[in-house]
């Protein structure tokens, strides 16, 4: 007698592709831009995208393991501030087939990124980023939306600056990260109120008086009103 076995889920389902990609952000002569790498295979071949790649089963212990490795071999970074974006995901996104992509939000100083530029990483301002592969122009946008909205009430911009920063240089980025000017004399005012920073001593350079410099208290955080 003839006996069929039902196949499991596994063996009864195609498995989607899965991969991380990170939007990986700095400032660069005054602008926010976007870190990006040429496809070395298809799809897309030779086309700038976002810096990402497969999850890799025996290696990522999960998808933010995945994201700081792809940091670390595509950039030369460790231990960069990276925060969750969301899932992109669907049958039309990747010629491939069904996938789906983990996508992340990075900052990191320029100084730190600088060792890359040119050797595998090219950086974009972000307002003139278009026409990326797969959907990374979507992800890029929702990136965005998320980094410049939640400058208004948070410290995230700061993990574009170096350990010290100046408090011209603090204003500066969060403008950058922004797009809007902010009254310099209320800037300070609030920062001091809310008490997320530091002195760290001084800044010397030669011409100029010396400037104080100081540092983050504690990791990112939000704080309950606007800038």
């Amino acid at each position: 007698m003839e006996t069929h076995m039902k196949k499991t889920d596994s063996e009864a389902f195609e498995r989607p592709i899965l991969t991380v990609d990170v939007v990986l952000l700095t400032i660069h002569e005054g602008r926010l831009q976007v870190a990006l790498s040429k496809r070395g295979a298809d799809p897309f071949k030779g086309r700038e995208a976002l810096v990402g790649g497969f999850i890799h089963v025996g290696e990522d212990r999960d998808a933010e393991a995945c994201a700081a490795r792809v940091l670390k071999e595509k950039a030369g970074l460790r231990e960069v501030y990276i925060e969750q974006l969301a899932t992109f995901s669907g049958a039309d996104r990747d010629p491939r087939g069904w996938s789906a992509s983990i996508a992340y939000i990075a900052l990191v100083p320029f100084e730190r990124l600088k060792p890359a530029v040119g050797e595998g990483v090219a950086l974009v301002p972000v307002d003139e980023t278009r026409g990326l592969p797969f959907d990374h122009d979507r992800i890029l946008t929702e990136a965005l939306r998320r980094v410049r909205g939640k400058g208004a009430y948070s410290t995230l911009p700061t993990q574009l600056l170096g350990k010290t920063f100046t408090m011209s240089a603090l204003l500066e980025v969060y403008e950058t990260v922004m797009g809007v000017r902010l009254d310099q004399s209320s800037f300070r005012r609030k920062f001091a109120e809310l008490d997320l920073i530091e002195e760290a001593g001084e800044e010397r350079k030669p011409g100029r008086r010396p400037a104080t410099v100081y540092r983050l208290k504690g990791k990112v955080s939000t704080f309950d009103r606007k800038l």
